[in-house]
């Protein structure tokens, strides 16, 4: 039945109804109205208008439904949808809403997908040029000052032993960035090793003392997974040591049936109700380029637990050949 229909069978039934009460009730009117049949009929018109809004509101609830679901739904969390119900014309009207979820979801997938590549490789080659270019230039300009300082006068020798220690604070400046660009150890020695030295990085430079607990044992991984669990735990660490005032955070790789979980967990101050910012937008949009799940629990005072649930795809057995069988 069609929304309009079903708003005027429902009208319909109302005033139906009260037209019989009032041919078979012991009702009239006088002229001049009594108060006690103004009454009455005071007390039929509120009856009627009631039995009326509630009817209406029982036959309109999948519209409500999906209104609030319209302003509640965030791309960012997908599978989100609205059971299909209620008449013909309001299951088709949900069911092409959540197919325009689906059609949001897959684009913004691919859209996500092609930005993130963009920025990796915004990163390769900025992290490239500071190596090739600002680190040999101080790298020159450090040996330059070691030289003049065996041949300066001993008056001058202290001030080029301060820019010398300026300079190679620099240097090693740009390094830092270069690494936190492109983790070369994740390419070169895997994501184990990266997120060893990632932690030992923020040991060393940070205030935030971060204790690790990496799984050896875990499924093969793509490496634009090792990318987003690394680039994930980069980023919440970051947070960690410069908005929530933590001193200790944990970081864990586990394995999880035939995936893996990332955790990180600070005792920082934690984060109140107020919206996610950058960079946790930008972290779950790295969970939904592989599929992941990623989950943000905080209540302020109590630190920050982010954890990312990495499904993997079941591996195929490869079917063995007619030669091995026979082999076997």
């Amino acid at each position: 039945m069609r929304l309009f229909w079903r708003v005027f069978w429902l009208n319909a039934l109302v005033g139906v109804v009260a037209t019989i009460l009032l041919m078979i009730g012991p009702w009239t009117v006088s002229a001049p109205i009594r108060l006690t049949e103004a009454v009455v009929l005071i007390a039929g018109t509120g009856s009627m208008l009631a039995a009326n809004a509630a009817l209406l509101r029982w036959g309109l609830a999948p519209l409500g439904r999906l209104a609030q679901l319209m302003t509640t739904i965030d791309l960012l969390q997908p599978g989100q949808r609205l059971p299909v119900g209620g008449s013909a014309e309001m299951a088709a009207l949900i069911a092409t809403f959540n197919q325009m979820l689906d059609r949001l979801e897959t684009e913004r997938g691919l859209s996500n997908a092609r930005a993130l590549s963009a920025q990796e490789d915004e990163r390769r080659r900025i992290a490239q040029e500071l190596h090739d270019e600002i680190g040999q230039s101080l790298t020159a300009v450090l040996l330059d000052l070691k030289r003049l300082t065996g041949q300066a006068p001993e008056s001058m020798r202290p001030d080029l032993r301060q820019v010398q220690e300026i300079t190679r604070d620099s240097l090693d400046e740009v390094r830092t960035i270069v690494h936190r660009l492109r983790p070369g150890v994740l390419q070169d020695l895997g994501l184990m090793s990266a997120l060893a030295a990632l932690t030992n990085q923020f040991d060393a430079h940070t205030e935030l003392k971060v204790r690790r607990d990496l799984q050896p044992d875990l499924p093969p991984l793509s490496p634009q997974i090792e990318l987003v669990l690394y680039r994930i735990a980069q980023e919440s660490l970051t947070n960690a040591a410069r908005h929530s005032g933590a001193s200790t955070a944990v970081l864990e790789l586990i394995a999880d049936g035939d995936g893996a979980v990332l955790s990180i967990t600070d005792d920082g101050a934690g984060m109140d109700r107020t919206p996610e910012g950058a960079g946790i937008r930008g972290m779950r949009e790295r969970a939904l380029l592989i599929g992941a799940r990623l989950t943000i629990r905080s209540r302020p005072g109590d630190g920050t637990r982010v954890t990312l649930r990495v499904p993997l795809p079941p591996t195929t057995t490869p079917t063995p050949t007619p030669t091995e069988q026979g082999a076997s």
